[in-house]
């Protein structure tokens, strides 16, 4: 949800009755405190922050975390031992995210309170491995003893029951909430993620940091680079720096990055946080009634 979640999007989902997360891989330090403050005045609710371990400035933004009191963290695409104990010490819900068993475990081990299982599906960082929702869930479901939460290809009360009956005790909802009012993803951006259609995404830059892109002249010139065998110094000079913000961010479609999932092609409006909210909950309810209703003899 990097250039999607800002404190606008965390606390119309907070007030709405989810649990809004600030992305914060996108921020500066003093970027990431103003956003944590605005977010502390939109709502009384639970709200938390994501960090996306492998970026640079990591130890500046653990510092504002602890320093505004952030109850609640995320953390993706890294190494869960490097901060979890520094969050628990200080009294904090830490949730790990991963795309495999192997990783489960070891963030289980790490002393996370909770682990997210990501699977191919999803938009943003993903996993080298391709293990679709349907098939990590239940496999890390078997491997640990934690609360899991599913995330990849989750957009509807449908999915977040289907999620369910595989062994989660929640959903994570992220390409839904990219195109919702309060995100601050340019307009571009959503209206191009509205207009997808099946198959026009792609995980690309697997040999880098995989990521789940939408098709545009950037994400060809990636595919064409990758089919001749890039080396990975080729393939971070062809990424450049701040490609995801001028595509997400600033709106441009050509050379932009556009991280989405592929439950993009089902998307066909803007919609608020509260309503895309209301709407997940009723469709689960309504599901939920109709398959105890099955007669399977």
């Amino acid at each position: 949800m990097v250039w999607c979640s800002g404190w606008r999007l965390a606390s119309a989902v907070s007030n709405a009755g989810g649990l809004g997360l600030i992305g914060a891989g996108s921020m500066y330090p003093d970027v990431l405190r103003e956003h944590i403050q605005k977010c502390k005045k939109a709502t009384d609710k639970p709200f938390g922050v994501n960090i996306p371990l492998l970026y640079p400035n990591m130890e500046d933004l653990v510092k504002v975390i602890l320093q505004e009191k952030v109850k609640i963290v995320f953390s993706s695409a890294g190494n869960p031992a490097t901060w979890t104990p520094l969050f628990k010490e200080n009294g904090m819900t830490v949730a790990h995210v991963v795309s495999n068993v192997k990783f489960a475990q070891k963030a289980a081990a790490c002393g996370v309170d909770a682990v997210v299982a990501e699977g191919f599906e999803a938009g943003g960082h993903n996993g080298r491995e391709e293990t679709t929702t349907l098939c990590l869930i239940p496999m890390v479901r078997e491997a640990i003893d934690l609360p899991l939460v599913a995330a990849g290809g989750i957009a509807s009360g449908k999915s977040m029951l289907a999620a369910m009956a595989l062994g989660a005790d929640g959903v994570q909802v992220g390409s839904r909430f990219a195109v919702a009012s309060e995100s601050s993803a340019h307009e571009n951006f959503k209206q191009a993620v509205l207009a997808a259609q099946e198959g026009d995404t792609k995980l690309r830059l697997k040999s880098l940091v995989p990521v789940r892109l939408l098709k545009n002249d950037f994400a060809l010139r990636v595919a064409e680079a990758e089919d001749n065998g890039a080396s990975l110094e080729e393939l971070e000079d062809l990424l450049g720096r701040a490609r995801a913000k001028k595509g997400m961010f600033e709106g441009d479609l050509s050379e932009g990055e556009l991280e989405i999932g592929q439950v993009s092609a089902m998307l066909d409006r803007v919609e608020s946080a509260e309503d895309i909210l209301q709407a997940i909950w009723q469709e689960f309810l309504v599901e939920k009634v109709r398959l105890s209703q099955l007669d399977l003899s």
